[in-house]
């Protein structure tokens, strides 16, 4: 059984990102309830409990195919509050990794966001050593396209997607950035975040 220091995958000034756990359920459900936090997903739409459940065992299993790869819980540094998460989901065959973020809207608004994006692109650069770091959003979320950006990801696309619910702005496409390996310079674009790293 892993202790909580071995569950830690890494923690920058302000961050503790460890692996989630069955506990983590009730905070998923709270950070997926937001119709704000969910308004570029779902149209504002909750996340069902059981679609919940169902991916969480799901990334229980894949801490054991690729161990420094999946979705991290991140934690207040200071406090221990569960602020949300950060997801560096990998290829079937771990050459690249896709990142990911949602943050509770209390969260917002004060670079959390980057800091935990720039810690992870560094860590799957650096020390896991994928090959390419990709992250897509509809083209209108603004917000997420910055913290991409100030991660070092660059744009690469726009491509169209057909839905059976579109949500407003679908219109307009999906984005896909990505920064590959040998493109990227280890404290290049990025401010130093981590701090340590398992």
């Amino acid at each position: 059984m892993l202790g909580d220091d071995d569950r830690v995958l890494l923690e920058t000034g302000r961050l503790r990102l460890r692996r989630l756990t069955v506990e983590d359920v009730d905070h998923l459900v709270e950070l997926d309830s937001d119709p704000e936090v969910m308004r570029f997903l779902t149209n504002g739409r909750p996340t069902p409990v059981e679609t919940i459940r169902e991916r969480l065992t799901r990334t229980l299993a894949q801490y054991d195919r690729h161990p420094d790869l999946g979705r991290w819980a991140a934690l207040d540094r200071g406090t221990g509050q569960f602020l949300g998460w950060f997801a560096l989901t990998p290829s079937d065959d771990g050459t690249e990794a896709e990142l990911g973020y949602r943050l509770r809207r209390s969260a917002w608004g004060s670079g959390l966001a980057t800091e935990g994006s720039r810690a992870l692109v560094r860590h799957a650069l650096g020390t896991v050593g994928v090959q390419r770091v990709w992250a897509e959003t509809m083209a209108v979320n603004v917000a997420s396209r910055r913290v991409m950006e100030k991660a070092g990801l660059r744009y690469v696309r726009t491509f169209h997607l057909t839905w059976d619910d579109p949500i407003p702005g679908t219109e307009h496409g999906e984005v896909e950035y990505e920064l590959r390996r040998e493109d990227w310079r280890p404290g290049g674009h990025e401010r130093p975040a981590a701090l340590r790293a398992r």
